[in-house]
């Protein structure tokens, strides 16, 4: 395992367990590389145990430091205190053990900090990974044990595979993403755009997902003039949309989303309102958090990663700029984020 400063637990063990995933399926498969939902369901089963015993392993690792770390300490500080006998200075020995002690105690808040985020993290993955699949699993066995010969039921269950499939395959793309953004891998492509232009492009692409909910995406007033930015526009599109995706999900029947810039000095301010739910104080600090729902039952019958709102904030991390959230309980909520203005596209 790699032991430089940048190592990433959460990526080095999603892309080894690709990596075993890619290996076990063209071994499995050499003689018919075709795409089935069989071999789809074995490749997520391996790609999902593989993340969980390298995880472990991880773990492992992590306690192992901190035992070291003790024993450093350890031997550290009867060095410190056989010296001591003959440094005059008892000061400066003070001073050092202190600060020894401090730097040491510093590392292992951290370990086990990133141990803890760790299981959360593995726990959750674990969780959003097996309903697609057993669901998955469930229709098979049901083909296998004789539905395959009724035609509209297997046409049924296969569509219902697809849809876990599916929605399997948006986890996997989201957690990848985020684990990109995590340790700055992704490289963002920086360019000047109307922002206006992509907001409606964005409405246009969710129109027909928020008329179900009978809700109305408009902008606060008519934009005539461009309002130009510098940012990646895939990533800035991706915010948008996940904010506006989130506003229909909690947003209340026959509600309205707005869309709104301000301009600020030199950046624009974009902001995302809705007259839904609302956030409560409590649930306000945990709501960038990987995996954390408001309504759990509410989102998950809406479908999702569970990732949208970690995903925008590490966007506009990225971009060095910066996110905020206003909300009342029972009257809505406002996202709001900045990005750095363009004159010219």
């Amino acid at each position: 395992m790699p032991s430089n400063k940048n190592f990433n637990p959460y990526k080095f063990s999603l892309l080894s367990s690709l990596y075993i995933t890619l290996g076990a399926y063209f071994v499995i498969n050499y003689n018919d590389l075709s795409i089935s939902i069989e071999s789809v369901l074995v490749s997520s089963i391996i790609f999902g145990l593989s993340f969980i015993v390298i995880q472990l392993r991880v773990r492992k690792l992590f306690f192992e430091r901190i035992r070291q770390i003790y024993k450093d300490l350890e031997f550290e500080t009867d060095s410190l205190i056989k010296t001591s006998a003959i440094d005059p200075d008892m000061n400066s020995f003070s001073n050092d053990l202190e600060e020894f002690v401090k730097l040491k105690r510093t590392e292992i808040e951290t370990l086990k900090k990133e141990d803890i985020y760790r299981k959360e993290f593995v726990g959750n993955v674990a969780h959003e990974l097996k309903t697609p699949l057993f669901s998955v699993q469930g229709y098979i066995s049901n083909l296998l044990d004789g539905a395959m010969d009724d035609k509209e039921l297997l046409k049924k269950y296969l569509k219902r595979a697809e849809k876990s499939v599916d929605r399997l395959t948006f986890i996997i793309k989201d957690l990848d993403l985020i684990t990109q953004l995590e340790s700055s891998t992704l490289k963002l492509e920086i360019i000047s755009f109307d922002i206006v232009e992509l907001a409606q492009e964005i409405i246009d692409d969710l129109e027909i997902s928020a008329s179900r909910r009978n809700i109305k995406i408009i902008f606060d007033k008519n934009y005539d003039n461009q309002v130009l930015v510098k940012a990646d526009r895939n990533r800035i599109e991706q915010v948008i949309s996940n904010l506006i995706t989130n506003s229909i999900n909690y947003g209340s029947e026959k509600g309205t989303t707005e869309i709104s810039f301000e301009s600020k000095e030199e950046k624009i301010i974009v902001k995302v309102n809705d007259n839904g739910e609302g956030i409560s104080k409590e649930n306000m600090p945990r709501l960038f958090q990987r995996f954390f729902r408001v309504d759990e039952s509410r989102s998950r019958s809406q479908g999702g990663s569970g990732l949208g709102l970690a995903i925008v904030k590490h966007i506009i991390d990225a971009h060095n700029e910066n996110i905020y959230v206003q909300s009342t309980v029972g009257i809505g909520s406002e996202f709001s984020f900045s990005l750095k203005k363009s004159k010219v596209l």
